[in-house]
C-alpha cells in the first residue's frame, strides 16, 4: 500500500478458495451475498449478531465468547523449513483444502519493500529478481484442523511489496506487486509492478511475470466464474487508482496452463472502470457517491488501456479525468458465481483523497454484478474525525474505518479487516446490512491483513501485519454466521 495519512498502510486481500490440492467445490459453497438488482431477486444472507468481545488476559485478540485463537506463525521466530525465520508484513493469504498429511494450506505473501533481515529468502527456483535480495514473496504454510504448524517454505521470491492477490479455480494464488518500479541496474535487475502466479506445493515454481494483466500498483484480484475475465484494484495516488477489467481473446478459458499465455503484454484486453451517472458521463470519482445510494445499481463502461506496461507513463495517468472513475485506495477484492466485491479504504477530508466537492468517507464496499453489468454500494462508514485522528472512539466496537481487504465466509456473508486509525478490527458485513467486531488487535495498532475462511468454515485465519502473526480462530462460526 502507499505511505499517505496512516503511518505506514499496507493491504491485503484474502482468497478462501474451497479449491486446493485435494480438490472440493469452488468457494462459497453456500448461500451466497448477492446484492439484490434491478430485474435479479438476490436475498441478502442474515446472522446472528456478535456478541461483544471479551478482552484476551494475553493482550493479544479481543473475541466473542465461545471463540479462541492459535497463534501459527510469528516472524523471526517460526522456522521456514530451509532453516531461516519466518518473514515479517504478512499480508493477502488464501488457505486451500489440504492434502494426505495436513487440513489446510496458505498461500501468505509478504509485503517488502527491498532488501531486509527478515525478507523473503531467495531459494533456487523460486526467484523473480535477484537484484532485490531479501525482499517481498510468498510463503506457503501447512496446517492441522486446529490450525497447528506443520511447515513452512517459500514459493515465490525477488519480487517487492506483495500486498494481496486473488485464488484461481484450478487451486494456485495470484499474488500482486504493490509497486511500479523499474529496472535500475543495481538493486532491481527487472521492472515490477506485476501479477505473478504461485503454486503451494514446494515445487512447481514459474516466477514470471503475467505482463497481460499490467502493470500498475496492484492490490487483489479475483477470476469470474466463466474464466473469462479477471477483476483487478489498484492501490495508488496522484492521480487516485481504480478497477479494472482484463478479458481473454474469444473463445479462451483461463486454465492452470495460462500462465503461459498471459506472460504476452498485449494478450487480451486490459480495461479501467467508468461508473455511468444519470447523464450516462463517468462519474469521476468514486467520492461523489455517499450512503444515499446505498444499494442503488450503476451502469458500468470499461475503458481500453492504452499502454498496459506503463512504459513511460503510468497506466492510470493514460486516462483524463471524466474518462474513468477513479477513488482513493482501491483495495481487497473477492468474486463469487454472480459478482465481484471492491474495497475503497477511506477518503480523508482536506486532502488531495477526495475531490473538492466529492465527500469524504472511511470506507466503502461495492459489488459489480457480471449479469446485469452494474455496481451497487453495499457497505459505507462515513467519516469520524476522531478515529481520523488516532483518538479511540469511546464505543470502539462500534466505530469502524478503513476497511481493506474482503472475502466471503462460507455462509455468504462478508469479513472485512481493518486498516484504520485506532482501534484495528476483523468485520462480520452483511451486504447492505449491519457490520459486526468479530476480533480486535490488543497488540498494537497494526492493521488486519489476509481473512480467509477454509471451505469447511471451521477456521478463519487472519493476520497481524506488524510484527508479523498469522493467527487460527475457531468457534461457533456456524452460529452467527450459519
Amino acid at each position: 500500500m502507499s505511505v499517505d495519512r496512516r503511518s505506514v498502510l499496507r493491504g491485503a486481500a484474502a482468497g478462501a478458495a474451497g479449491v486446493g490440492f485435494a480438490t472440493v467445490g469452488s468457494m462459497p459453497t453456500l448461500a451466497e451475498a448477492t446484492p439484490a438488482s434491478h430485474g435479479q431477486h438476490s436475498p441478502f444472507p442474515q446472522h446472528k449478531p456478535f456478541p461483544p468481545l471479551l478482552d484476551d488476559p494475553e493482550g493479544v485478540l479481543a473475541l466473542p465468547p465461545g471463540f479462541k485463537y492459535r497463534i501459527v506463525t510469528k516472524a523471526g521466530e517460526t522456522k521456514l523449513k530451509s532453516g531461516q525465520p519466518t518473514p515479517n508484513a504478512h499480508d493477502g493469504t488464501a488457505v486451500f483444502t489440504g492434502g494426505r498429511h495436513d487440513a489446510y494450506r496458505l498461500i501468505q505473501n509478504h509485503e517488502i519493500s527491498g532488501n531486509s533481515a527478515l525478507g523473503v529468502p531467495q531459494l533456487e527456483g523460486t526467484v523473480y529478481d535477484a537484484g532485490v535480495g531479501a525482499a517481498g514473496g510468498c510463503t506457503v504454510i501447512s496446517v492441522d484442523r486446529t490450525g497447528k504448524n506443520l511447515g513452512e517454505w517459500v514459493a515465490i521470491s525477488g519480487t517487492l511489496t506483495n500486498c494481496a492477490g486473488g485464488h484461481t479455480p484450478w487451486g494456485t494464488w495470484m499474488t500482486c506487486e504493490e509497486t511500479e518500479n523499474k529496472a535500475n541496474g543495481t538493486t532491481r535487475l527487472k521492472d515490477h509492478g506485476y501479477v505473478f502466479e504461485v503454486w503451494g506445493d514446494g515445487e512447481t515454481a514459474h516466477p514470471v511475470p503475467l505482463k497481460a494483466l499490467g502493470r500498475f500498483a496492484h492490490e487483489a484480484l479475483a477470476i469470474d466464474e466463466d474464466r473469462e475475465h479477471i477483476y483487478l484494484s489498484e492501490d495508488a495516488s496522484g492521480p487516485n487508482g481504480t478497477f479494472y477489467r482484463w478479458s481473454a481473446p474469444k473463445g479462451y478459458r483461463l486454465s492452470s496452463r495460462s500462465w503461459k499465455d498471459l506472460q504476452d503484454k498485449d494478450f487480451g484486453t486490459l480495461e479501467a472502470l467508468a461508473i455511468l451517472g444519470d447523464d450516462g458521463k463517468p462519474i469521476p470519482d468514486v467520492a461523489y457517491l455517499t450512503s444515499a445510494q446505498l444499494l442503488r445499481p450503476f451502469r458500468v463502461a470499461w475503458v481500453k488501456v492504452p499502454d498496459r506496461d506503463g512504459t513511460t507513463t503510468s497506466v492510470r495517468k493514460q486516462f483524463t479525468d471524466g474518462q474513468i472513475t477513479r477513488g482513493k485506495k482501491f483495495e481487497g477484492v473477492y468474486g463469487t458465481k454472480h459478482g465481484v466485491y471492491v474495497v475503497n479504504s477511506y477518503a480523508q477530508s482536506g486532502t488531495t483523497d477526495v475531490p473538492a466537492d466529492g465527500v469524504p468517507h472511511d470506507g466503502m464496499v461495492w459489488f459489480y454484478n457480471y449479469a446485469n453489468k452494474t455496481i451497487q454500494l453495499v457497505t459505507y462508514f462515513p467519516e469520524s474525525a476522531a478515529a481520523d485522528k488516532g483518538a479511540d472512539a469511546k464505543y470502539q466496537d462500534y466505530n469502524f474505518d478503513g476497511p481493506d481487504n474482503v472475502t466471503v465466509t462460507p455462509w455468504g456473508s462478508l469479513i472485512l479487516a481493518e486498516d484504520g486509525q485506532a482501534a484495528s478490527h476483523v468485520l462480520s458485513a452483511v451486504p447492505g446490512g449491519p457490520t459486526y467486531a468479530i476480533a480486535r488487535n490488543q497488540l498494537n495498532d497494526s492493521e488486519f491483513t489476509g481473512p480467509a475462511f477454509s471451505a469447511d468454515g471451521k477456521v478463519l485465519f487472519v493476520n497481524i501485519q506488524d510484527p508479523g502473526i498469522t493467527l487460527a480462530i475457531t468457534g461457533p462460526w456456524r452460529d452467527y454466521l450459519g
